[in-house]
């Protein structure tokens, strides 16, 4: 079996595989502080939960963004599964697909991880969106290159940031978008600016990127709130949740 982590700022999410088949995945808070042992603690309740042996992992890829995380699953992995995990960076994929980013290393390897996942899935140009702390655009080319993208702050911390700065303004419910973009009272206004103004903005975003790549990418959102923006978005066409995985079930093969 293959485990797979994506380490992000808020979530880390967690796959096993067998073969080619993605048997359980989970979503955890991201624990910038925990101890390798911690972190076993963790994973063999939701490994025991689910009836997956940890014997029987053959191999351990990881993706992060959070660089204390190395630490931490470095020693879980060493120390638990008796083996060296691999770590993605942008240049664990150069085979896989050209950067061609000003600095390759500075890209997130997250953002590298979905790209190479999107493009053997759909083998199209395409826009990736990613709804997580940032929301970032990743544009890959038709023939398989990763040509840069965009970061713009994340839902969550656009409407935290309007919360503390606006004392006036409550905090709101920004899981299900109100049917209308024209609020009737303070509550429904906030919910529209922040859901339909994000949805507003992948659409012109998409737009300005295919109008720059003068082509018509397919347009895949992952991430928490893909669902979501997607329900009202003009512009995305797949939702795919299992992205980030994938992607490094793929690099896995080839690394």
């Amino acid at each position: 079996m293959l485990l797979v982590i994506d380490v992000g700022n808020t979530n880390t999410v967690i796959g096993v595989y067998e073969e080619d088949t993605l048997k359980e995945s989970w979503r955890i808070r991201t624990g910038r502080d925990n101890t390798a042992d911690e972190f076993n603690v963790l994973a063999n309740a939701l490994f025991s939960d689910k009836n997956i042996n940890p014997e029987k992992i053959q191999k351990v890829v990881i993706s992060s963004v959070v660089p204390s995380s190395v630490r931490i699953l470095n020693g879980f992995c060493e120390r638990y599964l008796n083996q060296s995990p691999l770590w993605i960076s942008p240049g664990s994929v150069k085979k896989l697909m050209p950067i061609l980013y000003s600095n390759p290393n500075e890209v997130g390897a997250d953002r590298i991880v979905n790209a190479v996942a999107a493009f053997d899935k759909y083998r199209s140009a395409m826009i990736i969106i990613d709804f997580g702390t940032a929301t970032t655009f990743d544009v890959i080319s038709s023939k398989g290159e990763y040509l840069g993208g965009a970061i713009v702050p994340g839902i969550m911390i656009s409407a935290e940031a309007l919360f503390q700065k606006a004392s006036r303004l409550p905090r709101v419910e920004i899981f299900k978008a109100p049917e209308k973009v024209i609020g009737k009272d303070t509550i429904e206004s906030m919910q529209s600016g922040i859901i339909h103004g994000n949805a507003a903005m992948v659409d012109g975003m998409v737009a300005r990127m295919a109008r720059e790549m003068d082509d018509c990418p397919k347009v895949i959102a992952t991430g928490g709130l893909a669902p979501l923006i997607a329900g009202i978005s003009l512009s995305i066409e797949v939702v795919d949740q299992a992205l980030t995985l994938d992607g490094l079930r793929i690099i896995s093969r080839e690394v």
